[in-house]
């Protein structure tokens, strides 16, 4: 069975494939109790129009020139991998059991009885779990994390990773990716007191998804169909250029002085009302009615002052996520490019602190 939750050997490369592009970063780490991280390698690689429709992989061999080509730019000898699979692509539940079972003995009795929560045959999906840790107010029994998906998600990305000459070696949640770099995060953020309420927007070129972490953990989630890919076709549109000249001047510069007040600055009001829309079914769905801090993350935040407009829609002080702030960088990283796509390599690098699980 594949590992779906737990990673099994140190050293991954965290590989986010996202609709437009791979994202991979490798990280290292020094120390013991308060430990200090440093980038080894990344590259972000962009991919064909239509190589991912969706969060499904619909051509496997563009990916895997997109990840072949993000190796040899980022001249890593690194070839183990953990990449993740979309939130809304996987089943997750938390059950009890007890907690005198070995973990063999729990596999077992989990596969006797996944199908009392799993919608597919179990012969459809790959299935993982991982302890989460005692019960409250049951000493007797333990909380597990049981997570599934189609086998079809899993397998097209192992497939694109081992066509690249890669070794698949965790596949993960993208959900839990973001937790898990969101803990480098935390200490960046003032001071709110135990179990601030954070939500962590990830705006890319076709999905915006909100996370809201509570107790440092993801309390809810959401997808929806918004992104940068709407203001790349507008430029397109409105110009009369290709969509691929249009993204390369929206990132590089160069459009007619009526650009940012009649183009970008509608996107950006379109961005900062749809965060403000999701984090209302956020509060309309839980006991919380406001969240301490937003982070804008994702290849979007790099829009200039996005993140001023977005606290000003909301009411919540917000700032761009960076979680290679404190890090250091390898002779070989360019550091201002790192910094540039740092908002974009939230998955990523979560995905690359699984060497150190």
């Amino acid at each position: 069975m594949l590992p779906f939750l737990k990673a099994k050997k140190p050293q991954l490369l965290g590989v986010d494939i996202s609709s437009t592009s791979v994202k991979l970063l490798e990280l290292s780490r020094s120390g013991g109790a308060k430990p200090r991280y440093r980038v080894e390698s990344y590259a972000v690689e962009p991919l064909k129009a239509n190589a991912v429709v969706e969060k499904n992989i619909a051509d496997i061999e563009a990916v895997s020139e997109a990840l072949r080509n993000a190796v040899r730019r980022a001249s890593t000898r690194t070839k183990e991998v953990a990449v993740a699979v979309s939130g809304s692509a996987v089943i997750t539940k938390v059950i009890t059991m007890s907690a005198e079972l070995s973990e063999r003995q729990l596999e077992e009795q989990i596969m006797l009885e996944a199908d009392q929560y799993i919608p597919y045959s179990l012969d459809e999906v790959n299935l993982d779990f991982e302890i989460v840790g005692p019960t409250a107010k049951n000493p007797e029994t333990v909380d597990v994390l049981l997570a599934a998906s189609r086998r079809e998600n899993v397998e097209s990305r192992v497939e694109a990773i081992e066509a690249a000459g890669l070794i698949a070696r965790v596949v993960d949640v993208e959900a839990y990716a973001i937790e898990k770099a969101y803990r480098l995060l935390a200490d960046q953020l003032p001071d709110y007191g135990e179990d601030p309420t954070i939500a962590i927007v990830d705006i890319g070129a076709t999905n915006m998804t909100l996370n809201v972490m509570h107790g440092g953990s993801i309390i809810y989630t959401r997808e929806q169909n918004f992104g940068g890919k709407q203001l790349t076709e507008e430029i397109q549109r409105r110009y009369g250029l290709s969509y691929e000249e249009a993204g390369m001047a929206k990132r590089q510069g160069g459009l007619p002085d009526n650009y940012v007040p009649e183009v970008l600055e509608p996107f950006k009001e379109a961005m900062a009302q749809q965060v403000s829309r999701s984090l209302q079914f956020f509060y309309s769905s839980s006991q919380h009615n406001s969240v301490d801090h937003i982070l804008i993350a994702g290849g979007c935040a790099s829009i200039a002052a996005v993140d001023e407009l977005i606290e000003e829609k909301t009411g919540s002080p917000t700032t761009i996520s960076n979680p290679l702030a404190k890090m250091s960088v390898a002779s070989s990283v360019k550091a201002q490019s790192l910094s540039n796509d740092a908002p974009a390599l939230m998955t990523a690098c979560g995905l690359a602190l699984r060497s150190f699980d």
